[in-house]
């Protein structure tokens, strides 16, 4: 017999709006946000670790440039 694993909090807050009525355009709306949150989560991670790295405009301009094919072996 297996046990499923409590529900986590995401999951709880949803439940409770989902026990309201909602539209479609408000759940497209919700979704939307939901989106837009965690895109803007990972863009801050990757501004962050561009800048721990040094990188900049120029050097993936160059890294965008360069055959990486021809050096690998093979």
């Amino acid at each position: 017999m297996s046990t499923n694993p409590p529900l986590s909090n995401l999951q709880m807050r949803l439940l409770k709006l989902y026990a309201n009525q909602v539209s479609e355009e408000d759940l497209l709306a919700i979704n939307q946000r939901i989106v837009d949150y965690f895109a803007e989560k990972a863009a801050k991670a990757a501004n962050q670790v561009w800048d721990e790295k040094g990188y900049s405009n120029d050097m993936m301009n160059e890294w965008l440039k360069a055959d990486l094919r021809k050096n690998k072996a093979g």
